[in-house]
C-alpha cells in the first residue's frame, strides 16, 4: 500500500476522532440551549475566547473517555518494520491492524497517534483530581485561617509558606524519587492528604443541614461510607472490588502534585476570607446566631467562587505542565507510559532526524495548556460581570 498524503492523514484522524465530534456538538447544543440557567457555566458561552478554550478542554477530555474507541492500534505494541516511520505509513502486513500509523512511528515501532491519544488520558485521570483535592485541602485551612485569625492564621501561613519556600521542580524532585519511594513518607502523606476531602464535605453538609437532623445523617453517613471506601483503596490499596486503586508510582505522583498544588490554594482562599468577612452579609448571618462554619461555607465559599473556578483552570494547567516535565526526567510514571512527558522525552533524542515522535505529544499538551488558559479567561471575564 501507498503512504497516506496529509489531506488523507487528517481525513482519517477526523474520523477516528468521530466519537470525541459528536460528543461536542451535544454538549455545545444542550449547553447554549439552556445556558441562561446554569449560572456562570451558561455565561461562558457569552464569551467567545471563553468558548474557544471550553471546545479545546472539551475535546481532550472527550478524547480521554473514547480513547478505547479513537486509538488505531495499541499503544503499547510494536509492528515490525515501523520504526521511526514517517506519517502516513502503511503497515507492511497489516493482518488485521490498521493499515496505517496515521502520525508515524516511535524508536521501538509503536503508534504516536495512538501514544498521543492514551496519553491525554493518562494526564486527565491525575490534573483535574489533583487540583479537586489541593483545592479542598487549601479551603479547609484558608477557611478558618482568615476567619478566626490570631495563632492559628499565624500557624498555618507559616506552613503553608515553609512549603512554597522550597522551588517547585526540586520538590516535585524530592517526592517522586526513588529512594523517597521506598520509605513510609508517600504513604504517610497520601492519609493526611486523603482524609481532608473527607472531612471538607463532611463538615460541608452537617453545617448546611444541621437543623435537618434525618438529612444530614442521611448524607453525612453517604460521605463516609464512600470517603472510607475510597481512603482505605487510595491509601492501602485495600478496595476488594478495585475501583478505588492506584499504582504505587502514580499515588506518589499525586499525591506530590497536591502536596506542592495545596499551599498556594490554602493562600487564596485565606486572602479572599479576609476580605469578605468584613461583608454586610457575613454580619447579618452572624447576628441571625448561624455558626462559624455555616457563615465560612456558605456565605464566604459561595462569593468567592468566581476567582476560585478561575485559579482551578488554571491550575489544572500548572498540574499538566508539571506532569510532562516529571515524565519528561522519567520520575513518577512508568518508562513504557503514553503520557505525553514521557513521550516527548523519548522522542527527543532523534529530535532533529525524526522530529514526529516529540512532536506531536509537545503540540498535545500546549493545545490542552492553552485552552485551560482560555477558559479561564473566559471565566474570569464573566465572573467580574456578577
Amino acid at each position: 500500500m501507498d503512504p497516506l498524503n496529509w489531506f488523507e492523514i487528517l481525513a482519517r484522524m477526523a474520523q477516528q476522532f468521530l466519537p470525541v465530534w459528536v460528543a461536542l456538538v451535544v454538549t455545545y447544543a444542550l449547553s447554549i440551549r439552556f445556558k441562561r440557567r446554569l449560572g456562570l457555566y451558561g455565561k461562558l458561552f457569552d464569551s467567545t475566547v471563553g468558548m474557544i478554550g471550553f471546545g479545546i478542554v472539551m475535546f481532550w477530555l472527550f478524547t480521554a473517555l473514547f480513547a478505547d474507541i479513537v486509538i488505531t492500534h495499541d499503544a503499547l505494541s510494536q509492528v515490525s518494520g515501523m520504526r521511526n516511520e514517517p506519517p502516513g505509513a502503511a503497515l507492511r502486513d497489516p493482518g488485521d491492524l490498521y493499515p496505517y500509523y496515521l502520525l508515524g512511528g516511535d524508536s521501538l515501532a509503536r503508534d504516536v497517534f495512538s501514544r498521543m491519544v492514551m496519553g491525554a488520558r493518562e494526564v486527565l485521570r491525575i490534573a483535574p483530581f489533583a487540583a479537586m483535592i489541593s483545592f479542598m485541602i487549601g479551603i479547609t485551612l484558608g477557611l478558618p485561617a482568615g476567619y478566626f485569625g490570631g495563632k492559628l492564621d499565624t500557624g498555618l501561613t507559616f506552613l503553608a509558606n515553609l512549603v512554597l519556600a522550597f522551588p517547585v521542580i526540586l520538590l516535585f524532585f524530592l517526592l517522586v524519587a526513588p529512594e523517597i519511594q521506598e520509605t513510609i513518607i508517600p504513604s504517610v502523606m497520601a492519609g493526611v492528604l486523603f482524609l481532608v476531602p473527607i472531612v471538607f464535605v463532611t463538615i460541608l453538609l452537617n453545617a448546611r443541614f444541621f437543623t435537618q437532623p434525618a438529612k444530614r445523617n442521611l448524607y453525612v453517613g453517604g460521605v463516609l461510607l464512600v470517603g472510607v471506601w475510597a481512603y482505605t483503596g487510595l491509601v492501602f490499596d485495600a478496595d476488594p472490588a478495585g475501583f478505588w486503586s492506584m499504582s504505587p508510582n502514580l499515588l506518589n505522583v499525586f499525591v506530590a502534585v497536591v502536596f506542592v498544588n495545596a499551599p498556594t490554594v490554602f493562600r487564596i482562599v485565606r486572602g479572599i476570607t479576609l476580605d469578605i468577612k468584613t461583608r454586610d452579609y457575613v454580619a447579618a448571618a452572624q447576628t441571625r446566631g448561624e455558626g462559624p462554619w455555616y457563615i465560612m461555607l456558605w456565605e464566604i465559599l459561595p462569593n468567592a467562587r468566581g476567582p476560585l473556578i478561575v485559579d482551578f483552570c488554571l491550575r489544572i494547567g500548572y498540574t499538566t505542565i508539571l506532569l510532562g516535565t516529571l515524565g519528561f526526567f522519567g520520575l513518577g510514571v512508568s518508562p513504557e507510559s503514553p503520557d505525553w512527558g514521557s513521550t516527548i522525552n523519548a522522542g527527543r533524542r532523534l529530535l532533529t532526524v525524526y522530529p514526529h515522535p516529540a512532536l506531536v505529544p509537545a503540540i498535545a499538551l500546549m493545545s490542552l495548556v492553552l485552552g485551560l488558559n482560555l477558559l479561564a479567561d473566559g471565566l474570569r471575564e464573566e465572573s467580574l460581570k456578577d
